[in-house]
């Protein structure tokens, strides 16, 4: 592994700032994946984020990442369309007063057809259910170029930006 700077960009929703989900011809089913195991995860995870550098997670120790995806206060959200799984949301919200929308993205066949509007806003949607003084996120430049746009036009606010060290596999780079 080796590290390099990357610019991070943090954002948050102090109050709901819900837009209605966009139509879509065949709209998507949203299913919550209760306990998934740890390679169940995993498969989300990667299959969503490996374009991207995504690494975090995999350095989890097994029985860490499964404590975690046993906690009732995380929860995975799965979106299918036609039956096949097209990407993930996961919402964190051990932290009292905030959820975070820990990680969200679509697998790489899935983007470009108006999927990842419509799930961040039935996400976010479902975030703001729980009645929290807050809903926050953090996106990098390592990420989908379009997300920070996305984040934005979804009514996050920027509050912080970083650059930090990100750990990246050696073949990526």
């Amino acid at each position: 592994m080796k590290r390099i700077p990357t610019l991070t960009t943090y954002l948050e929703m102090r109050e709901p700032r819900m837009p209605p989900l966009p139509t879509l011809d065949n709209p998507p089913c949203v299913e919550r994946l209760l306990r998934p195991t740890v390679e169940q995860y995993r498969f989300l995870y990667n299959s969503v984020g490996k374009g991207y550098h995504w690494v975090d997670r995999n350095l989890w120790p097994a029985d860490e990442l499964k404590r975690l995806l046993e906690d009732d206060r995380v929860e995975i959200y799965v979106l299918q369309v036609e039956g096949q799984t097209a990407g993930f949301a996961e919402l964190d919200r051990r932290q009292p007063g905030a959820i975070e929308l820990a990680y969200f993205g679509l697998f790489p066949e899935f983007i470009g057809h108006g999927l990842g509007k419509y799930f961040l806003a039935w996400t976010v949607h479902k975030a703001w259910t729980y009645g929290p003084e807050r809903v926050w996120l953090h996106t990098c430049d390592l990420d989908h170029p379009a997300a920070l746009n996305h984040y934005l036009q979804a009514g996050f606010t920027v509050y912080d930006r970083k650059v930090i060290q990100q750990v990246i596999p050696e073949d990526d780079y």
